[in-house]
Protein backbone atom coordinates (compact mmCIF):
# COMPACT_ATOMS: atom_id res chain seq x y z
CA UNK A 1 0.00 0.00 0.00
CA UNK A 2 0.73 3.66 -0.79
CA UNK A 3 2.07 5.98 2.05
CA UNK A 4 -0.71 8.09 0.41
CA UNK A 5 -3.56 5.60 1.58
CA UNK A 6 -2.43 5.07 4.84
CA UNK A 7 -1.66 7.19 7.85
CA UNK A 8 -0.06 6.10 11.14
CA UNK A 9 -1.56 8.40 14.43
CA UNK A 10 0.51 7.69 17.06
CA UNK A 11 3.37 6.14 18.44
CA UNK A 12 5.66 3.15 16.85
CA UNK A 13 3.93 0.19 17.99
CA UNK A 14 5.59 -4.05 18.79
CA UNK A 15 5.63 -5.00 15.29
CA UNK A 16 6.55 -2.12 13.35
CA UNK A 17 10.02 -1.82 11.25
CA UNK A 18 12.69 -0.51 13.75
CA UNK A 19 15.96 0.69 12.63
CA UNK A 20 17.57 -2.45 10.31
CA UNK A 21 15.46 -5.51 11.91
CA UNK A 22 12.49 -6.52 11.33
CA UNK A 23 9.78 -7.87 13.80
CA UNK A 24 6.79 -10.39 13.69
CA UNK A 25 4.12 -8.29 12.32
CA UNK A 26 1.22 -7.87 15.91
CA UNK A 27 -0.98 -9.57 13.45
CA UNK A 28 1.47 -12.83 14.01
CA UNK A 29 2.99 -12.24 17.44
CA UNK A 30 -0.28 -11.97 19.55
CA UNK A 31 -1.27 -15.86 18.99
CA UNK A 32 0.37 -16.42 22.19
CA UNK A 33 -2.52 -13.67 23.93
CA UNK A 34 -5.55 -16.03 22.65
CA UNK A 35 -7.01 -13.56 19.89
CA UNK A 36 -5.77 -11.63 17.19
CA UNK A 37 -3.59 -8.49 17.93
CA UNK A 38 -4.65 -8.75 21.75
CA UNK A 39 -3.33 -5.41 23.48
CA UNK A 40 -0.36 -5.76 25.58
CA UNK A 41 1.14 -2.09 26.29
CA UNK A 42 -0.85 0.90 27.85
CA UNK A 43 -2.27 2.11 24.38
CA UNK A 44 -4.87 -0.30 21.75
CA UNK A 45 -5.40 1.23 18.01
CA UNK A 46 -8.34 1.25 16.06
CA UNK A 47 -8.47 1.60 12.27
CA UNK A 48 -10.63 3.91 10.55
CA UNK A 49 -11.24 3.02 6.74
CA UNK A 50 -13.01 5.19 5.06
CA UNK A 51 -13.41 6.87 1.35
CA UNK A 52 -10.51 9.66 0.97
CA UNK A 53 -10.65 9.65 -2.61
CA UNK A 54 -13.74 8.93 -5.15
CA UNK A 55 -17.38 9.44 -5.50
CA UNK A 56 -18.16 9.01 -1.56
CA UNK A 57 -14.95 10.98 -0.50
CA UNK A 58 -17.03 13.87 1.04
CA UNK A 59 -18.86 11.04 3.35
CA UNK A 60 -15.60 9.93 4.04
CA UNK A 61 -13.86 13.01 4.87
CA UNK A 62 -16.93 13.67 7.62
CA UNK A 63 -16.46 10.04 8.69
CA UNK A 64 -12.56 10.80 9.72
CA UNK A 65 -13.88 14.01 11.55
CA UNK A 66 -16.20 11.81 13.60
CA UNK A 67 -13.28 9.18 14.38
CA UNK A 68 -11.36 11.95 15.56
CA UNK A 69 -13.73 13.18 17.83
CA UNK A 70 -14.47 10.21 19.58
CA UNK A 71 -11.00 8.75 19.76
CA UNK A 72 -10.50 12.18 21.61
CA UNK A 73 -13.41 11.50 23.77
CA UNK A 74 -12.71 8.50 24.69
CA UNK A 75 -9.45 9.20 26.12
CA UNK A 76 -11.22 11.93 28.34
CA UNK A 77 -10.41 15.01 25.96
CA UNK A 78 -12.99 17.79 24.72
CA UNK A 79 -16.39 17.60 26.21
CA UNK A 80 -17.25 14.12 26.31
CA UNK A 81 -19.98 14.78 23.93
CA UNK A 82 -22.44 11.86 23.87
CA UNK A 83 -20.51 9.70 26.38
CA UNK A 84 -22.23 12.38 28.61
CA UNK A 85 -25.51 11.39 27.16
CA UNK A 86 -25.44 7.39 26.45
CA UNK A 87 -27.62 5.12 28.51
CA UNK A 88 -24.92 2.82 29.59
CA UNK A 89 -22.39 4.69 31.84
CA UNK A 90 -19.10 1.58 31.40
CA UNK A 91 -17.15 4.48 29.82
CA UNK A 92 -15.02 6.70 32.13
CA UNK A 93 -13.07 8.61 29.60
CA UNK A 94 -9.95 6.81 30.32
CA UNK A 95 -9.74 4.91 26.63
CA UNK A 96 -10.89 1.71 26.77
CA UNK A 97 -10.16 -0.79 29.44
CA UNK A 98 -7.69 1.77 30.82
CA UNK A 99 -5.71 1.68 27.78
CA UNK A 100 -5.07 5.07 25.58
CA UNK A 101 -6.53 4.90 22.29
CA UNK A 102 -4.65 5.43 19.24
CA UNK A 103 -5.73 5.12 15.52
CA UNK A 104 -4.69 4.17 12.10
CA UNK A 105 -6.35 5.23 8.83
CA UNK A 106 -6.65 4.02 5.22
CA UNK A 107 -8.31 4.84 2.06
CA UNK A 108 -10.69 2.84 0.47
CA UNK A 109 -11.08 4.64 -2.64
CA UNK A 110 -14.58 3.10 -2.33
CA UNK A 111 -13.55 0.43 -4.18
CA UNK A 112 -13.54 -3.13 -2.45
CA UNK A 113 -9.84 -4.51 -3.74
CA UNK A 114 -8.52 -1.12 -2.06
CA UNK A 115 -10.45 -1.66 1.09
CA UNK A 116 -9.44 -5.24 1.88
CA UNK A 117 -5.97 -4.20 1.18
CA UNK A 118 -6.07 -0.95 3.66
CA UNK A 119 -7.90 -3.24 6.30
CA UNK A 120 -5.09 -6.03 5.97
CA UNK A 121 -2.19 -3.51 6.73
CA UNK A 122 -3.73 -2.23 9.42
CA UNK A 123 -4.40 -5.30 10.63
CA UNK A 124 -1.53 -7.03 10.12
CA UNK A 125 1.25 -4.26 10.47
CA UNK A 126 -0.24 -1.74 12.70
CA UNK A 127 -2.08 -4.15 15.49
CA UNK A 128 -5.78 -2.77 14.69
CA UNK A 129 -7.81 -4.43 17.10
CA UNK A 130 -10.73 -3.08 15.58
CA UNK A 131 -11.52 -1.64 12.07
CA UNK A 132 -14.53 0.49 10.82
CA UNK A 133 -16.05 3.43 8.31
CA UNK A 134 -16.66 2.86 4.59
CA UNK A 135 -19.62 4.97 2.61
CA UNK A 136 -20.20 2.08 0.25
CA UNK A 137 -21.68 -1.39 0.94
CA UNK A 138 -19.70 -3.45 -1.77
CA UNK A 139 -16.83 -1.96 0.54
CA UNK A 140 -18.30 -2.96 4.25
CA UNK A 141 -19.07 -6.55 2.67
CA UNK A 142 -15.85 -6.56 1.45
CA UNK A 143 -14.32 -5.62 4.29
CA UNK A 144 -16.14 -7.52 6.66
CA UNK A 145 -15.22 -11.10 5.57
CA UNK A 146 -12.09 -9.94 5.42
CA UNK A 147 -12.29 -9.24 9.18
CA UNK A 148 -14.20 -12.07 10.08
CA UNK A 149 -11.48 -14.48 8.65
CA UNK A 150 -8.75 -12.48 10.41
CA UNK A 151 -10.84 -12.78 13.63
CA UNK A 152 -10.82 -8.78 14.00
CA UNK A 153 -14.41 -6.64 14.78
CA UNK A 154 -15.90 -4.90 12.20
CA UNK A 155 -18.42 -1.74 13.24
CA UNK A 156 -19.53 -1.07 9.50
CA UNK A 157 -19.61 2.89 8.99
CA UNK A 158 -22.28 4.03 6.22
CA UNK A 159 -23.55 1.07 4.74
CA UNK A 160 -27.11 0.36 3.44
CA UNK A 161 -27.31 -2.27 1.33
CA UNK A 162 -29.63 -4.91 3.05
CA UNK A 163 -26.82 -7.70 2.13
CA UNK A 164 -24.63 -6.32 4.98
CA UNK A 165 -26.43 -7.95 7.65
CA UNK A 166 -28.72 -10.05 4.71
CA UNK A 167 -27.10 -12.59 3.09
CA UNK A 168 -23.54 -11.80 3.85
CA UNK A 169 -23.72 -11.18 7.16
CA UNK A 170 -21.15 -12.00 9.53
CA UNK A 171 -20.50 -12.86 13.36
CA UNK A 172 -17.37 -10.50 13.78
CA UNK A 173 -19.39 -7.77 11.90
CA UNK A 174 -22.04 -5.08 13.13
CA UNK A 175 -24.14 -2.25 11.64
CA UNK A 176 -25.67 0.80 13.24
CA UNK A 177 -26.70 2.24 9.53
CA UNK A 178 -30.10 1.54 8.66
CA UNK A 179 -30.69 -0.08 5.64
CA UNK A 180 -32.14 -0.23 2.04
CA UNK A 181 -35.22 -2.09 3.09
CA UNK A 182 -36.11 0.26 6.15
CA UNK A 183 -36.02 3.41 3.52
CA UNK A 184 -38.44 1.85 1.02
CA UNK A 185 -40.71 1.12 4.25
CA UNK A 186 -40.43 4.58 5.62
CA UNK A 187 -40.90 6.26 2.38
CA UNK A 188 -43.68 4.60 0.67
CA UNK A 189 -46.17 5.53 2.55
CA UNK A 190 -45.10 9.24 2.40
CA UNK A 191 -44.27 9.05 -1.18
CA UNK A 192 -48.16 7.54 -1.82
CA UNK A 193 -49.68 10.20 0.48
CA UNK A 194 -47.81 13.18 -1.61
CA UNK A 195 -47.93 11.80 -4.70
CA UNK A 196 -50.88 9.44 -5.59
CA UNK A 197 -50.97 5.64 -5.62
CA UNK A 198 -51.34 6.04 -9.33
CA UNK A 199 -47.67 6.34 -10.64
CA UNK A 200 -45.66 5.13 -13.12
CA UNK A 201 -41.72 4.89 -11.66
CA UNK A 202 -38.76 4.79 -13.90
CA UNK A 203 -35.15 3.68 -11.54
CA UNK A 204 -31.62 4.39 -12.32
CA UNK A 205 -29.70 2.10 -10.26
CA UNK A 206 -26.00 2.21 -9.10
CA UNK A 207 -24.45 -0.89 -10.13
CA UNK A 208 -23.47 -2.69 -7.18
CA UNK A 209 -24.89 -4.31 -4.03
CA UNK A 210 -26.61 -1.31 -2.45
CA UNK A 211 -28.12 -0.13 -5.77
CA UNK A 212 -29.78 -3.49 -6.30
CA UNK A 213 -31.07 -4.12 -2.75
CA UNK A 214 -32.15 -0.26 -2.40
CA UNK A 215 -33.89 -0.52 -5.90
CA UNK A 216 -35.71 -4.00 -4.88
CA UNK A 217 -36.96 -2.61 -1.29
CA UNK A 218 -38.18 1.11 -3.00
CA UNK A 219 -39.71 -0.78 -5.98
CA UNK A 220 -41.93 -3.98 -3.71
CA UNK A 221 -42.80 -1.13 -1.44
CA UNK A 222 -44.41 1.29 -3.47
CA UNK A 223 -45.74 -1.30 -6.23
CA UNK A 224 -47.27 -2.40 -2.97
CA UNK A 225 -49.17 0.88 -2.62
CA UNK A 226 -49.93 0.62 -6.10
CA UNK A 227 -47.52 2.49 -8.07
CA UNK A 228 -46.30 0.60 -11.74
CA UNK A 229 -42.37 0.46 -12.02
CA UNK A 230 -41.72 1.55 -16.19
CA UNK A 231 -38.18 0.84 -16.23
CA UNK A 232 -35.11 0.07 -14.23
CA UNK A 233 -31.19 0.71 -15.50
CA UNK A 234 -28.25 0.15 -14.40
CA UNK A 235 -25.49 3.03 -13.87
CA UNK A 236 -21.82 2.32 -13.52
CA UNK A 237 -20.48 3.67 -10.18
CA UNK A 238 -18.04 5.73 -12.16
CA UNK A 239 -20.06 7.92 -14.23
CA UNK A 240 -20.12 11.36 -13.79
CA UNK A 241 -22.68 12.60 -16.73
CA UNK A 242 -25.75 10.86 -16.42
CA UNK A 243 -27.19 12.84 -19.83
CA UNK A 244 -27.43 9.64 -21.70
CA UNK A 245 -29.83 8.01 -19.00
CA UNK A 246 -31.80 10.86 -18.84
CA UNK A 247 -32.91 11.30 -22.42
CA UNK A 248 -34.96 7.31 -22.15
CA UNK A 249 -36.37 8.36 -19.11
CA UNK A 250 -38.20 11.34 -21.23
CA UNK A 251 -38.71 8.90 -24.48
CA UNK A 252 -40.66 6.83 -21.00
CA UNK A 253 -44.34 7.44 -19.90
CA UNK A 254 -42.65 7.73 -16.33
CA UNK A 255 -43.71 10.25 -14.06
CA UNK A 256 -41.39 9.78 -10.95
CA UNK A 257 -37.87 8.88 -11.42
CA UNK A 258 -36.09 7.01 -8.82
CA UNK A 259 -32.75 7.99 -8.47
CA UNK A 260 -30.68 5.10 -6.37
CA UNK A 261 -27.63 6.83 -5.86
CA UNK A 262 -25.43 8.12 -3.76
CA UNK A 263 -22.74 10.87 -2.95
CA UNK A 264 -21.01 12.61 -5.71
CA UNK A 265 -23.21 9.89 -8.17
CA UNK A 266 -26.36 11.42 -7.09
CA UNK A 267 -25.47 15.01 -7.35
CA UNK A 268 -24.12 14.86 -10.75
CA UNK A 269 -27.64 12.40 -11.74
CA UNK A 270 -30.01 14.50 -10.01
CA UNK A 271 -28.12 17.84 -11.74
CA UNK A 272 -28.78 16.48 -15.42
CA UNK A 273 -32.40 15.56 -14.38
CA UNK A 274 -32.94 18.88 -13.77
CA UNK A 275 -30.89 20.33 -16.24
CA UNK A 276 -32.92 18.07 -18.87
CA UNK A 277 -36.32 19.59 -17.60
CA UNK A 278 -37.92 16.46 -15.82
CA UNK A 279 -39.18 18.84 -12.84
CA UNK A 280 -41.07 21.16 -15.13
CA UNK A 281 -42.83 18.17 -17.05
CA UNK A 282 -46.30 16.88 -16.70
CA UNK A 283 -46.41 13.46 -17.54
CA UNK A 284 -50.32 11.09 -17.52
CA UNK A 285 -51.44 14.61 -16.16
CA UNK A 286 -49.36 14.27 -13.62
CA UNK A 287 -46.20 16.48 -12.40
CA UNK A 288 -43.47 14.51 -12.66
CA UNK A 289 -41.17 13.85 -9.50
CA UNK A 290 -37.87 12.94 -8.62
CA UNK A 291 -37.20 10.55 -5.42
CA UNK A 292 -33.62 9.91 -3.90
CA UNK A 293 -34.23 6.93 -1.55
CA UNK A 294 -31.48 7.94 0.70
CA UNK A 295 -29.49 11.09 0.79
CA UNK A 296 -27.57 13.49 3.42
CA UNK A 297 -26.68 17.31 4.24
CA UNK A 298 -23.39 16.64 2.50
CA UNK A 299 -25.35 15.65 -0.82
CA UNK A 300 -27.80 18.39 -0.74
CA UNK A 301 -25.03 20.71 -0.39
CA UNK A 302 -23.48 19.32 -3.65
CA UNK A 303 -26.43 19.66 -5.02
CA UNK A 304 -27.68 23.31 -4.00
CA UNK A 305 -30.76 24.38 -5.11
CA UNK A 306 -31.94 21.33 -7.00
CA UNK A 307 -32.45 19.43 -3.71
CA UNK A 308 -35.67 21.31 -3.27
CA UNK A 309 -38.65 19.05 -2.68
CA UNK A 310 -37.04 16.31 -2.74
CA UNK A 311 -38.00 13.57 -0.94
CA UNK A 312 -35.82 10.60 0.67
CA UNK A 313 -34.89 8.77 4.14
CA UNK A 314 -31.91 10.06 6.19
CA UNK A 315 -30.38 7.70 9.29
CA UNK A 316 -30.33 10.45 11.64
CA UNK A 317 -30.45 13.92 11.31
CA UNK A 318 -28.37 16.70 13.35
CA UNK A 319 -32.32 18.63 14.08
CA UNK A 320 -33.74 15.98 15.45
CA UNK A 321 -33.44 16.50 19.30
CA UNK A 322 -34.22 20.46 18.61
CA UNK A 323 -37.31 19.86 16.90
CA UNK A 324 -38.71 16.49 18.29
CA UNK A 325 -37.54 16.49 21.74
CA UNK A 326 -35.88 14.09 24.44
CA UNK A 327 -36.36 11.25 22.86
CA UNK A 328 -33.34 12.02 20.74
CA UNK A 329 -30.80 13.16 23.70
CA UNK A 330 -27.44 12.59 22.38
CA UNK A 331 -27.95 14.60 19.20
CA UNK A 332 -27.30 18.10 20.57
CA UNK A 333 -24.63 16.83 22.51
CA UNK A 334 -22.73 15.53 19.47
CA UNK A 335 -23.34 18.35 17.02
CA UNK A 336 -22.26 20.88 20.08
CA UNK A 337 -19.15 18.66 20.20
CA UNK A 338 -18.36 18.36 16.53
CA UNK A 339 -19.52 22.04 15.44
CA UNK A 340 -16.83 23.34 18.22
CA UNK A 341 -14.04 21.45 16.91
CA UNK A 342 -14.96 21.71 12.62
CA UNK A 343 -17.14 24.79 12.21
CA UNK A 344 -20.33 22.86 10.91
CA UNK A 345 -22.86 20.27 11.54
CA UNK A 346 -22.14 16.45 11.49
CA UNK A 347 -23.60 14.67 8.41
CA UNK A 348 -25.22 11.38 9.25
CA UNK A 349 -21.92 9.41 8.05
CA UNK A 350 -20.11 11.38 10.99
CA UNK A 351 -22.80 10.55 13.58
CA UNK A 352 -23.40 6.62 12.51
CA UNK A 353 -19.61 6.16 12.74
CA UNK A 354 -18.61 8.27 15.65
CA UNK A 355 -21.67 6.20 17.42
CA UNK A 356 -20.46 3.06 16.27
CA UNK A 357 -16.87 3.53 17.74
CA UNK A 358 -18.33 4.39 21.06
CA UNK A 359 -20.51 1.55 20.90
CA UNK A 360 -17.50 -1.00 20.23
CA UNK A 361 -15.72 0.71 23.50
CA UNK A 362 -18.46 0.27 25.63
CA UNK A 363 -18.79 -3.46 24.92
CA UNK A 364 -15.43 -3.84 25.57
CA UNK A 365 -15.88 -2.04 28.64
CA UNK A 366 -18.88 -4.23 29.70
CA UNK A 367 -16.97 -7.56 28.14
CA UNK A 368 -14.05 -6.55 30.71
CA UNK A 369 -11.88 -8.09 27.15
CA UNK A 370 -10.92 -7.01 23.84
CA UNK A 371 -11.17 -10.97 22.79
CA UNK A 372 -13.55 -10.94 19.71
CA UNK A 373 -16.36 -12.86 20.78
CA UNK A 374 -16.63 -11.48 24.71
CA UNK A 375 -17.78 -8.40 22.29
CA UNK A 376 -19.95 -9.92 20.34
CA UNK A 377 -21.48 -11.17 22.74
CA UNK A 378 -21.51 -7.91 24.48
CA UNK A 379 -23.01 -6.37 21.46
CA UNK A 380 -25.98 -9.04 20.77
CA UNK A 381 -29.62 -7.67 21.61
CA UNK A 382 -27.99 -4.95 23.27
CA UNK A 383 -30.62 -2.22 23.84
CA UNK A 384 -29.46 1.36 24.36
CA UNK A 385 -30.39 4.71 24.37
CA UNK A 386 -29.11 8.17 24.37
CA UNK A 387 -27.00 8.24 21.20
CA UNK A 388 -29.25 10.61 19.11
CA UNK A 389 -31.49 8.20 17.69
CA UNK A 390 -33.90 7.63 20.10
CA UNK A 391 -33.91 3.98 21.66
CA UNK A 392 -31.78 1.24 20.09
CA UNK A 393 -31.63 -2.98 19.57
CA UNK A 394 -28.29 -4.34 17.93
CA UNK A 395 -30.59 -7.36 17.05
CA UNK A 396 -28.36 -10.99 17.76
CA UNK A 397 -29.95 -12.82 14.78
CA UNK A 398 -28.24 -10.45 12.37
CA UNK A 399 -26.05 -7.64 13.75
CA UNK A 400 -28.92 -4.93 12.41
CA UNK A 401 -29.55 -2.14 14.59
CA UNK A 402 -33.35 -1.29 14.70
CA UNK A 403 -33.96 2.22 15.40
CA UNK A 404 -36.46 5.20 14.27
CA UNK A 405 -36.26 6.34 10.50
CA UNK A 406 -35.67 10.03 9.54
CA UNK A 407 -37.74 10.64 5.96
CA UNK A 408 -36.63 14.10 4.87
CA UNK A 409 -37.58 16.43 1.92
CA UNK A 410 -34.95 19.03 0.34
CA UNK A 411 -36.14 22.94 1.80
CA UNK A 412 -37.26 25.22 -0.78
CA UNK A 413 -35.65 28.18 1.05
CA UNK A 414 -32.98 27.12 3.03
CA UNK A 415 -31.66 29.68 5.79
CA UNK A 416 -28.59 29.14 5.32
CA UNK A 417 -25.90 25.72 3.29
CA UNK A 418 -26.45 23.55 6.76
CA UNK A 419 -29.90 23.76 6.71
CA UNK A 420 -31.24 22.07 3.61
CA UNK A 421 -33.07 18.94 4.32
CA UNK A 422 -36.32 19.34 6.93
CA UNK A 423 -37.80 16.54 9.01
CA UNK A 424 -40.82 15.33 6.79
CA UNK A 425 -41.28 12.37 9.16
CA UNK A 426 -40.19 10.23 11.58
CA UNK A 427 -40.82 6.76 11.08
CA UNK A 428 -41.15 4.58 14.04
CA UNK A 429 -38.94 1.48 14.34
CA UNK A 430 -42.04 -0.85 14.82
CA UNK A 431 -42.82 0.44 11.02
CA UNK A 432 -39.44 -0.65 9.55
CA UNK A 433 -39.03 -4.04 11.94
CA UNK A 434 -38.52 -7.42 9.57
CA UNK A 435 -38.19 -10.59 10.73
CA UNK A 436 -34.40 -11.96 10.30
CA UNK A 437 -35.68 -14.40 7.42
CA UNK A 438 -37.41 -11.53 5.19
CA UNK A 439 -37.27 -12.82 1.84
CA UNK A 440 -34.85 -9.41 1.04
CA UNK A 441 -32.09 -10.49 3.36
CA UNK A 442 -32.07 -14.44 2.24
CA UNK A 443 -29.19 -16.24 2.21
CA UNK A 444 -26.18 -16.48 4.24
CA UNK A 445 -25.57 -17.19 7.79
CA UNK A 446 -24.29 -15.31 10.43
CA UNK A 447 -21.36 -18.08 11.43
CA UNK A 448 -19.76 -18.21 14.60
CA UNK A 449 -17.62 -15.64 16.23
CA UNK A 450 -14.22 -16.11 15.38
CA UNK A 451 -11.33 -14.60 17.55
CA UNK A 452 -8.26 -15.58 15.20
CA UNK A 453 -5.11 -16.11 16.41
Amino acid sequence: MSKGNLTRRGVLKTGAVAGAGLALPTYLSAQESGFTNAPTGSTVTLGFNVPQSGPYADEGADELRAYELAVEHLNGEGDGGMLQTFSSKALQGNGILGKKVEFVTGDTQTKSDAARASAKSMIEKDGAIMITGGSSSGVAVAVQALCQEAGIIFMAGLTHANDTTGKDKRANGFRHFFNSYMSGAALAPILAAQYGADRKAYHLTADYNWGYTTEEAVRSSTEALGWETVGTVLTPLTQTDFSSYITPVLQSDADVLVLNHYGGNMVNSLTNAVQFGLRERQVNGKQFEIVVPLYSELMARGAGSNIAGILGSQNWDWKLENQLGAKYTGTNAFVKSFGEKYGFPPSQAAHTCYVQTLLYADAVERAGSFQPCAVVEALEGFEFDGLGSGPTLYRAEDHQCFKDVVVVRGKENPENEFDLVEIVEVTPVEQVTYAPDHPQFAGGALGSCNNGA
